[in-house]
């Protein structure tokens, strides 16, 4: 018996239904317009190294800020009795750790306007709040 003989009977009648990954064509190639590269891929392609910020954090070692932030959310959590804090928190506590919006954006992303404020910029997250108070 000749196995190539029996494989080409084993084939499907319209070629259609099935799709070879052998053919050549690679979904990764083919690119959508609106997927052009943001500068937030994970993926690192050869000669791309991890930054020092990002091996330390990965191998569990936190820096100030990083250890900082991790505390905030865990006290928000705690005290707004929240499991799982949305995207609304994170930015509320982001911008009352002190962080403002003062340098153009380093990522590509399409449909949005990029903007900046003053370094001393209010939060705007208390209403009411004086923000000379909290000093």
């Amino acid at each position: 018996m000749n196995q190539p003989e029996d494989r080409r009977a084993a084939k499907p009648a319209n070629p259609g239904d099935v799709v070879d990954r052998r053919s050549g064509l690679d979904r990764r190639d083919l690119q959508d317009p609106d997927d052009a590269p943001s500068g937030l891929e994970r993926r690192r392609g050869p000669g791309r190294r991890r930054s020092d910020f990002l091996r330390s954090a990965e191998e569990g070692e936190m820096t100030k800020e990083q250890f900082l932030f991790l505390l905030a959310i865990d006290t928000f959590k705690k005290q707004n009795g929240k499991t799982f804090p949305t995207w609304t928190d994170v930015l509320e506590v982001v911008r009352l750790l002190g962080y403002r919006k003062t340098m153009p954006s380093e990522l590509s992303l399409p449909r949005v306007e990029d903007w900046t404020e003053k370094s001393d910029a209010p939060s705007g997250v208390r209403i009411g709040a004086d923000p000379e108070a909290s000093h």
